[in-house]
Parts: structure tokens; C-alpha cells; sequence
């Protein structure tokens, strides 16, 4: 197949672009930095991938390379664990809302459309809380991420318009050797490693592998489409996460980070660890998406190791 991804250069794009190269595919990556993308991605190594710049506020000559494509994966978006200053909270959203308007207007001026359209979301789409389970089918939350996936989401809906397959990935917490849990593992190594915040909060997650095969199945399979959650379907509260990163690092786990100290470092950006909210994947699992990583403890293992 042939397969467009923007935000490829990032932590879940990296990986996913590595198993599509050793499957045979063509890629394109669309991406503002060039040079970077080659140094991630060289030809050497990746003889059929084509690096395309773009500008992703912005209708350009990039926007004809999605007509022929097979596949579209959307996954662009600026970080969210950094201080939320106004200008950074405009460009969390600009950066999602903007770039998957792009992308639909590529779409809708493709003379050979693609078939499926995958597009991220997050699970911050249903605001925060310690006592209420959300689904695909739950209602959004009102603070600023939800209002933030929802722009998001709105704006892939259009390609539906054009015959797409639509399908959108609302993204838990994505364990890697990198990321959120990246940011964990170090104070773990110093003996210094512990809960986040009160500890009561949920933490839905997902194996960064699992999320990678749940977006090739997105591809692959005609049958998906609409909102799916991609979480793992066993979420924890942040105590639990502790005391297992811990267990598997052999370190203790004791030592708690105030919710100030991250409040001080991210502003209202630490809402994103200090807050949580408990999602469950009900359709990805009735779709009968078979995880890797169902429980946390060998997800962690295997991250470790």
C-alpha cells in the first residue's frame, strides 16, 4: 500500500513507520522539518519512503502527494506535557485542528482518493474524574482538552463527504521508552520514583505497540470505522502504576511529586498526570483487536528490559 502520515517523527510515528518499511510499504511522510525526518529515516534503510514538507496551517503543492495514497494517518499535534502558556495552549489546538483541515482539503482535491482516513484523537475528549467509566459512546467533557478533541475530531468528519473511511483513534497515555513514562523511569533509577500527585488519579494507557498494530488494523480493515478508544482494557490508578514500575525496575516506590512541584514546572499543563479519567475500549474490543499488552505489569516489563 501506499500510506501518508503526518507527525511520523514522533514517538508513536517512528515506530509505526518502522513496521510499515519492514512490510513492504510505501510511505510518505509529511512533516515540517525535513532533515530531521531523513536523519530518522534514511534512504539507506528506508528505500520507499519519500520525506515531503509541508506546511501544515497552510493549502500548498504538498497537498497534491495525498492524491493516490491508499491510506492517510493523521497524528500530527504539539506536545502537551510543557508549560500552557496562551500561546502554547493556541498552538495545541491550531496544531491538530489545522493540519487535519489540511489534510481532508488534500483529500477533497485528490483525483484518486484514499480508502480510510485514520485520524488521532485523545481521551482527554471526556474531561476528568475519579469515579466515572467513559466509552466511545460517553459524552465529552467542557475543560480546554476536550474542547480540543473535539475541534480535532470535527475536522476529519468532512472526509466522509469524499466516500473515506473514517476512522478516529481517541489515544491514551502511550507507553514507551519515551514519553510520559521516559519522564517516570528517571527518578525510578535514582531511588526517587513515586507517585504523581494524590495517586487516586486514572491512568489509562496503552503499549505504544499495541497502538501501532490497533492503526495498521485501522488501515487494513474495511469493517472499522468511527470512533474507537485506543487504551489498553485494563486501566489503573497512578498508585497502582507506581508501585508496578517499581516492582519491575526493583526500585521502591515511595516517594510521592507533589502536585506543586509539577504544577510549578507545566502549569496547567501538569492537568494531564495530576487529573485522569478511567476509559475503557469497548468497541476496539467488540471489533475483536487482539493486545499484545492487556495488563500493565508485562507492559512495563517489556519497556524496562
Amino acid at each position: 500500500m501506499k500510506i501518508a502520515i503526518t507527525g511520523a517523527t514522533g514517538l508513536v510515528g517512528t515506530r509505526l513507520v518502522e513496521k510499515l518499511n519492514s512490510e513492504g510499504h510505501q510511505i510518505l511522510v509529511f512533516t515540517r522539518n525535513s532533515d530531521k525526518a531523513k536523519r530518522i529515516f534514511p534512504s539507506t534503510a528506508y528505500p520507499n519512503l519519500e520525506v515531503i514538507k509541508y506546511t501544515p496551517d497552510t493549502s500548498g503543492e504538498w497537498q497534491k502527494k495525498v492524491s493516490g495514497s491508499d491510506a492517510v494517518v493523521n497524528l500530527a499535534g504539539e506536545p502537551l506535557a510543557e508549560r500552557w502558556t496562551k500561546s502554547k495552549k493556541q498552538a495545541i489546538m491550531d496544531s491538530r485542528k489545522q493540519v487535519t483541515e489540511k489534510i481532508v482539503e488534500a483529500i477533497a482535491q485528490a483525483k484518486s482518493k484514499p480508502q480510510v482516513l485514520v485520524s488521532g484523537s485523545a481521551i482527554g475528549y471526556y474531561g476528568t474524574s475519579e469515579t466515572a467509566t467513559f466509552e466511545e459512546s460517553s459524552d465529552s467533557g467542557n475543560d480546554f482538552l476536550a474542547r480540543v478533541c473535539q475541534e480535532w475530531e470535527a475536522a476529519a468528519k468532512p472526509a466522509k463527504e469524499y466516500g473515506v473511511r473514517l476512522v478516529i483513534l481517541r489515544i491514551g497515555i502511550v507507553l514507551a521508552n519515551g514519553g510520559a513514562l521516559g519522564k517516570m523511569i528517571g527518578p525510578f533509577k535514582m531511588f526517587a520514583g513515586g507517585p504523581i500527585g494524590s495517586g487516586k488519579q486514572w491512568f489509562s494507557w496503552i503499549h505504544r505497540e499495541d497502538l501501532v498494530n490497533l492503526i495498521c488494523e485501522a488501515i487494513a480493515n474495511s469493517n472499522l470505522e468511527g470512533v474507537y478508544n485506543a487504551t489498553a482494557p485494563n486501566p489503573v490508578r497512578m498508585n497502582q502504576l507506581s508501585h508496578t514500575l517499581g516492582k519491575v525496575m526493583n526500585r521502591p516506590s515511595w516517594l510521592p511529586v507533589p502536585d506543586f512541584v509539577l504544577e510549578m514546572l507545566l502549569a496547567d499543563g501538569a492537568q494531564v498526570v495530576l487529573e485522569g479519567q478511567q476509559v475503557l475500549p469497548k468497541r476496539t474490543q467488540a471489533a475483536g483487536f487482539d493486545y499484545q499488552y492487556p495488563e500493565l505489569q508485562p507492559a512495563l516489563t517489556e519497556i524496562v528490559s
